[in-house]
């Protein structure tokens, strides 16, 4: 396993970071300690859930997935201080005015739940999980910068932020004074390039930001699963990846993964999967810390990870580049 820097900080985290946001939704709790540990022996050492996961689920109240999460840890499955332990506020975690947002009260009433489900006296790194046009964006930092200057969070970052709300964000953060956003969560795969790239990518590159992509396999489409004249997949996404993504531009995209596959194989002596080479193109991005990847099984976690092995060659990565470009 590679590890990078995240940003332009110290920390080092491992190229495949493992998301959590099914967990209590797809993946019940045994599967999910299973899974952690799997990971842990694959060499990943960073971990990424949020206290809404998974809130929409019938029954599921929130917090789930940080609470698999600590019974792990407390489970001694591995030393706590080697695993970087990422989570998030902002979402509606209850029925009252103040239970969602990123107020300084949510915030500071939401790290202390999220440190009591994790069992952990700190959280690595800890992510405002959208922008909320409600409160200043000092408002939001400082409370972030006094749970640091407390111990209880070590790095802070940020997720679904546009650039101009990102720019602002470092900008106050340079001018006050207090703790800067180390790392980025975009939605951003081999389908879903503009968002990222346009002005974000850019941005991040300039000002040292770590670059933690969420959903890098199209939410499974890039798998090999969703394919031309095939019945769509038993998937609690399915229909949302048919509206998304199941067209000509999609299923080509598909196709040259396939191909690329195959070519990597001749190299190495086994074909790369679907999976693997759209994990390795987004990793191919000099933007790009870590990509984030689900598991409902262990079989679906070896086989993504494995996708932090294949190295395109810069044809290869140009020729991928090509068929999903976007147009100015």
């Amino acid at each position: 396993m590679e590890y990078r820097r995240l940003g332009r900080t110290g920390l080092k985290v491992s190229t495949i970071c493992l998301g959590t946001m099914q967990f209590g939704w797809t993946t019940d709790e045994p599967t999910a300690h299973t899974i952690l540990s799997r990971a842990v022996e694959l060499g990943i050492n960073f971990i990424d859930t949020a206290d809404v996961y998974s809130r929409w689920h019938p029954g599921n109240p929130g917090g789930v997935s940080e609470t698999h999460i600590g019974n792990w840890l407390a489970g001694a499955a591995a030393p706590r201080d080697q695993l970087i332990i990422a989570t998030k506020v902002r979402g509606k975690m209850g029925d009252g005015p103040n239970d969602q947002g990123l107020s300084r009260g949510h915030i500071m009433h939401a790290v202390e739940a999220s440190l009591r489900r994790l069992r952990t006296d700190y959280i690595d790194l800890y992510q405002t999980h959208s922008f909320d046009p409600e409160t200043p964006i000092d408002e939001t930092l400082r409370a972030l910068d006094d749970l640091v200057r407390a111990g209880k969070v070590r790095y802070v970052g940020c997720s679904n932020y546009p650039a101009w709300q990102l720019m602002k964000a470092l900008w106050t953060s340079d001018a006050e004074h207090l703790v800067r956003y180390d790392s980025l969560q975009p939605h951003y795969s081999y389908v879903h390039r503009a968002e990222f790239e346009r002005e974000l990518q850019p941005l991040c590159l300039d000002q040292g930001v770590g670059v933690i992509p969420y959903s890098p396999l199209a939410a499974g489409f890039l798998t090999g699963k969703y394919r031309r004249d095939t019945p769509l997949p038993e998937s609690a996404r399915a229909g949302n990846v048919q509206r998304r993504y199941m067209n000509e531009r999609g299923f080509a995209a598909v196709d040259k993964l396939e191909e690329v596959g195959r070519q990597t194989g001749l190299l190495s002596g086994h074909d790369a999967t679907i999976a693997q080479t759209a994990i390795a193109w987004v990793l191919a991005n000099p933007a790009v810390t870590s990509a984030i990847i689900g598991a409902n099984t262990i079989e679906q976690l070896e086989d993504t990870t494995k996708g932090a092995e294949v190295k395109l060659s810069a044809e290869e990565k140009a020729a991928l580049d090509e068929v999903t470009a976007w147009e100015a």
